[in-house]
């Protein structure tokens, strides 16, 4: 039996939310060096900021500006740093409690080794060089007298709405073998599925396994590359990585022997002439830009055949 094939998967995207009164005030404050707490229906000052009261969960507005300097509460060292955390080099995750706080902070404190950090500590804040990127704004604290406490900053007269957050993945994903196989089949320019042994239905790609009968599904279907559009959505939206200029076509298409449709682009016609029940057939890359993916099959295409009835695919929707 084959190895089970594996590489390695990346996904990335940057993720823009909107803040709100309370969060845009807290973020407002970040970019002009200074940090905002608010005040909870018992008088503790909450940093940083939570929009309802823990106790009651009535509103908060009441908010209070609070020191730059602060005392570390416990902490944890972080040898190896990961992608995206606040520093490159070995630091300490840290809660923070900032004068003029009762609750305390999470961020990275930046001493050079853990010997040089300790519960009771003093640090204060170092400001990022770029602002308006919420509590990036702070790029970490550091010991009391580490260096000059940078002046707050020129408040500018818009305030912070939104904030850009950037979100990474990366992993290793293992195929199963089922999967292997079908993915092999693909770089030889073949569509593998598999059969279930007890209701009969064809599943590709293939489960190892008929999620009907609880069964394993060992035997092999090799199916056509010609199908038939069950659903489908046109893409009139721009999106980042988009390689397609909208409006385009996102279709369910089910292989001609398959059971399950599986989503691939329609392309070919224009976008408001694709229908249920339309007739397709794939339009493979070029032979030497195979590869053990999906994406062999550039789009599906219109073949010109007339509609297929509806019950032949109304259990498939």
């Amino acid at each position: 039996m084959s190895e089970p094939l594996s590489a390695p998967l990346d996904i990335g995207f940057d993720y823009t939310r909107s803040l709100g009164p309370v969060h845009g005030r807290f973020a407002t404050a970040l970019r002009d060096r200074r940090i905002l707490g608010v005040r909870g229906s018992d008088g503790r000052v909450h940093v940083p900021v939570v929009e309802y009261d823990p106790d009651t969960a009535a509103p908060l507005d009441d908010f209070v500006e609070v020191g730059q300097q602060g005392t570390v509460m416990t902490w944890s060292w972080v040898p190896e740093p990961l992608e995206g955390q606040p520093l490159p080099h070995p630091f300490a995750w840290a809660f923070v409690l900032l004068d003029g706080a009762d609750t305390p902070m999470l961020h990275a404190v930046d001493v050079g080794s853990p010997e040089k950090i300790s519960t009771g500590m003093r640090v204060q804040v170092r400001w990022a060089a770029e602002r308006g990127n919420g509590i990036r704004d702070i790029a970490c604290f550091e010991p009391v007298g580490a260096a000059q406490p940078a002046e707050p900053a020129e408040p500018e007269q818009e305030p912070v709405t939104m904030i850009t957050s950037p979100v990474h993945l990366h992993y290793m994903h293992s195929a199963s073998p089922e999967e292997s196989r079908y993915l092999r089949g693909l770089t030889e320019g073949r569509l593998l599925g598999q059969r279930c042994p007890a209701c009969g239905k064809v599943y590709v790609p293939p489960r190892g396994a008929c999620p009907t009968d609880g069964v394993p599904t060992e035997e092999e279907v090799e199916l056509a590359d010609t199908g038939t559009v069950t659903t489908f959505c046109i893409v009139n939206v721009p999106f980042l990585g988009q390689r397609i200029k909208p409006p385009y076509v996102s279709a369910y298409v089910l292989l001609d022997g398959a059971d399950i449709p599986f989503l691939h682009l329609v392309l070919g016609c224009a976008a408001e002439e694709v229908r249920m029940g339309m007739r397709v057939r794939a339009v493979w890359k070029p032979r030497e830009e195979w590869g053990p993916t999906l994406q062999n099959i550039d789009h599906f295409t219109p073949t010109g055949e007339p509609d297929a009835p509806f019950e032949t695919y109304a259990r498939h929707l």
